[in-house]
């Protein structure tokens, strides 16, 4: 079963190990633009003063991500430096989306993105947008299929605009939908 998430929620979790020692805060998380999946989060420290710690974890080293921190083994998980969330050369993409319109393939503007929608689990990855309609409505839509990014616009399938879900407990079916939706279009093409 797959469990959904705003990325926004997991912005500001503490960072904790097994044995309860308090390490810092998420500050940024960092996708991997081909996949859409975590590549790993940069770190803050906590408090109302406390910047950036300029360290990492590679989600590989994470061992929990759950509704109130998330959790390491112990502070050998963190990276000595955020290098890891730094763009590398061949990196296609890695632009920030939220602002972006998302439009479908035929032109039809659905909104602007306030939020990513992560799949979790074992490869947690972006399964969709929150997205702020013409009519200031907030609602949900996964994405499947090739995607084009740019710096001011993100290009879906024209059916993505069919398969929206009002709140994260319907993501999943209306995401089961388009992928649904795509394979049976794939078949037929």
């Amino acid at each position: 079963m797959s469990v959904y998430i705003r990325a926004g929620e997991i912005i500001k979790k503490p960072v904790v190990t097994l044995a309860g020692e308090d390490i810092g805060q998420v500050k940024d998380i960092v996708f991997d633009a081909p996949t859409g999946s975590i590549r790993c989060f940069t770190l803050a420290g906590r408090g109302l003063l406390s910047g950036p710690l300029h360290r990492a974890v590679l989600w590989r080293n994470v061992h929990a991500l759950g509704p109130q921190a998330v959790m390491v083994r112990d502070e050998s998980a963190l990276e000595e430096d955020d290098a890891a969330a730094r763009s590398r050369p061949d990196d296609p993409g890695g632009a920030n989306v939220l602002g972006v319109e998302l439009t479908t393939r035929g032109g039809t503007r659905l909104g602007t993105v306030t939020d990513a929608v992560v799949e979790t689990g074992r490869t947690p990855a972006v399964a969709g947008y929150e997205i702020e309609t013409a009519e200031q409505r907030q609602i949900l839509l996964p994405v499947a299929g090739p995607i084009t990014v740019s710096r001011d616009r993100m290009l879906v399938p024209d059916a993505t605009a069919e398969h929206s879900a009002g709140d994260l407990g319907s993501f999943g079916t209306a995401a089961d939908s388009l992928r649904d939706r795509l394979r049976h279009q794939a078949r037929e093409d």
